[in-house]
């Protein structure tokens, strides 16, 4: 689905992210982890054609990233609040997303129903613009906006962030019974390792702009991602 062939991005001279090749096969939810400044946004940025690479070519199906557009018309992202149009309520930016795509605010309602528990009654005819909600229900506006227009790609960085836990909960059971229906490919960065370890079913962990390891996900996976992450500490412990 996603093919990315010898990536390199550079930033003032210094390379910030270097990737050989990565293959992410269709229906796959795919973990990125990695600490801060390791490359994970520069990643899902270059993949949605936000930035330019260096060198290298990022195919979705067919289509080069950067020369064709055609695979925007089946990925939907949200990576963070710059992605909202604050100035609506979320209805109306809900229906902007949705006329883009093709939909009809009959068939947006009847996506959003889907939803109901996720927003928790605390989105949706409150009359506010998303700019007066807190920083949760603005994720909340942000990750439901990616699911009502059915896409084949769905692409998140740090989604738990600002969630209560009720509501981080409810998110990895919306995106993997998502995928099971729509047999979607999912992308999703995260520092929590337990959250990213029960949602995906392979794990990619990306440190200094390289690829570490690529994990298939099973029961040692979140063991084994606790060790390499604990290392520093207990190197300086010794």
């Amino acid at each position: 689905m996603i093919s990315i062939q010898n990536i390199q991005k550079k930033y003032g001279g210094v390379v910030v992210l270097d990737i050989e090749e990565l293959v992410i096969k269709r229906g796959e939810i795919i973990g990125l982890v990695g600490n801060n400044g390791a490359g994970k946004t520069t990643l899902l940025r270059l993949i949605l054609d936000l930035i330019k690479a260096d060198r290298g070519v990022i195919r979705s199906g067919i289509f080069n990233v950067a020369e064709d557009d055609s695979w925007k018309g089946y990925t939907l992202s949200f990576l963070d609040e710059n992605f909202l149009l604050d100035f609506l309520t979320p209805e109306e930016f809900f229906s902007f997303v949705g006329n883009v795509y093709g939909f009809t605010k009959r068939e947006i309602d009847a996506e959003l129903s889907r939803y109901s528990l996720f927003l928790s009654n605390e989105v949706l005819g409150k009359k506010k613009l998303i700019r007066e909600y807190s920083t949760g229900n603005r994720q909340k506006i942000g990750i439901v906006s990616t699911l009502i227009c059915q896409p084949e790609v769905i692409i998140l960085d740090e989604p738990f962030n600002g969630l209560d836990p009720t509501s981080q909960i409810v998110l990895k059971e919306i995106l993997k019974n998502y995928q099971h229906s729509a047999g979607a490919t999912i992308i999703v960065s995260s520092h929590d390792l337990t959250h990213i370890t029960d949602l995906s079913s392979r794990i990619v962990l990306i440190e200094k702009g390289k690829i570490i390891r690529d994990l298939s996900n099973n029961t040692d996976t979140l063991a084994q991602l606790t060790e390499y992450f604990a290392k520093p500490i207990r190197d300086i412990a010794k």
